[in-house]
């Protein structure tokens, strides 16, 4: 009996390979036709093929799935299988991928997407806004007439050295204006930290908002709480218009960055809350997207944020300089929001 299947076992092999034979005899010189296409738009780019090639290039892609499917249904070679596997996944990305480059994607997104995304986002921003401002006006009362609130609404990594013992002398000359600490600890250790800090906070105050919105409000007034407090601090000492000058050369622009990420976090929250007649989880994608451009264009703006604050802030070192710097950052994002990206 052993004898018998030892003798049939060599036939598998030849029988397989005839049938490969055959299958591959009328349908390689479309394979090949459609690979020398796909090396060429991958070597070259799209725009390097000609009118022609441009309308085979999608004919050849189905011819060669329809082999790929019959290949798997007749179970062929292994070699062959993986080959027209590759060829078809490549072919794909060329056929249903996007026509635009990374760079093109970008510029797209600067120019059009981000503050379409911010306009359509009004209520939300001046929610957030609101938010932020309540919880500065409410530290701020808490601190000016009793310190102690210093302590209990500022982080101690935030406070850092500055408190309720902290002179007048002491925030102009360490503070307000510190000497500049040169091109590497300004520009790469310190904007660095501040780009990473910010970012994790603005994402903190958008991902709350699939909870229902409230805790993205609670963190927009805490971070309005601790900011209000520093500004109590420096007003006992008669720095109020210094602190507020030295804030906001870069607070245009962070500031703006986390009432953007608030925002981003309302959007979600009124897809989950009020979703419509579409279900939950369908209402959330669609919102999504615009929550996601605010929240992607809002990065972007901490890194601007960190650069202006860790390098530039120090450098311009009068409070008159520092107004004229911030005022005319808020006209030019203003004019960015409300203009760019309209037909």
């Amino acid at each position: 009996m052993s004898e018998i299947a030892d003798a049939a076992a060599p036939d598998v092999a030849p029988t397989l390979t005839l049938r490969s034979n055959a299958f591959r005899r009328g349908r390689e010189a479309g394979w090949r036709e459609l690979e020398q296409l796909v090396d060429k738009a991958e070597r070259r780019g799209m725009g390097a093929l000609g009118v022609a090639e441009l309308q085979r290039l999608p004919m050849l892609y189905a011819a060669a799935i329809s082999s790929l499917s019959v290949a798997r249904s007749i179970a062929l070679e292994r070699n062959m299988l993986l080959y027209l596997e590759n060829l078809s996944v490549r072919a794909f990305l060329l056929v249903y991928g996007p026509r635009e480059s990374l760079l093109a994607c970008a510029r797209d997104f600067i120019r059009r997407g981000f503050p379409q995304a911010v306009r359509a986002s009004a209520l939300p921003i001046l929610l957030a806004l609101v938010a932020i401002l309540a919880g500065v006006a409410a530290g701020y009362l808490l601190a000016l007439d009793d310190e102690a609130w210093f302590s209990a609404l500022v982080p101690g990594d935030l406070a850092g050295a500055r408190g309720r013992a902290s002179t007048r002398e002491n925030l102009l000359q360490t503070e307000i204006f510190a000497p500049w600490p040169g091109f590497a600890q300004s520009f790469v250790v310190f904007a660095n930290f501040l780009f990473r800090h910010n970012t994790i906070v603005g994402l903190m105050t958008f991902g709350l908002g699939v909870v229902g919105g409230v805790p993205t409000l609670m963190l927009l007034v805490y971070q309005g709480l601790g900011f209000g407090a520093f500004l109590a601090l420096h007003a006992n000492r008669g720095l109020a218009t210094d602190f507020l000058g030295w804030v906001s050369i870069h607070g245009m622009t962070e500031f703006g960055a986390i009432i953007l990420c608030g925002a981003g976090g309302l959007v979600i929250a009124k897809g989950v809350l009020f979703p419509g007649p579409a279900a939950r989880l369908d209402n959330v994608a669609v919102v999504g997207r615009t929550a996601a451009r605010l929240v992607v264009g809002a990065v972007a703006m901490f890194f601007i944020a960190g650069l202006i604050e860790g390098g530039l802030r120090q450098l311009v070192a009068s409070t008159p300089a520092r107004f004229a710097f911030a005022a005319v950052t808020l006209a030019v994002w203003l004019a960015y929001f409300v203009r760019s990206g309209r037909p």
